[in-house]
């Protein structure tokens, strides 16, 4: 892991996309992982890299992305459990085997979320 953490969530995956790509323009940053929730209507993208590298990175998408970000977030030196849940998210991202099996897998909508019909 990157000594720092930036975190944007914004609305659909086409202006995540778009954020992302803005991110690792700006700066030299990578993904480390990434979630959608309630059928990708809400996205959050996590960044590593230097700290500058980070707060850059999340600026210039926070400024220029197609959408205005819902939140965003930087942790210049994350908690070893922060850590922990970006590696969890991490290793569904990347298909790997999650620690536990009861764990949703990336992009999966919470148990409640009952979409509507068309």
């Amino acid at each position: 892991m990157g000594k720092a953490l930036g975190f944007i969530e914004i609305t659909g995956v086409v202006a995540a996309m778009d954020a992302l790509d803005i991110m690792c323009k700006a700066a030299n940053v990578s993904l480390a992982t990434w979630e959608r929730k309630l059928g990708g209507r809400l996205v959050t993208l996590v960044v590593e890299g230097e700290v500058d590298a980070v707060r850059a990175a999340v600026e210039a998408a926070s400024e220029n992305a197609i959408k205005k970000p819902a939140a965003t977030g930087i942790l210049p030196n994350p908690h070893p459990e922060i850590h922990k849940m970006v590696e969890l998210s991490a290793s569904r991202f990347k298909g790997k085997p999650e620690p536990s099996s009861d764990s949703k897998m990336l992009g999966q909508d919470p148990p409640d979320f009952v979409p509507k019909d068309k």
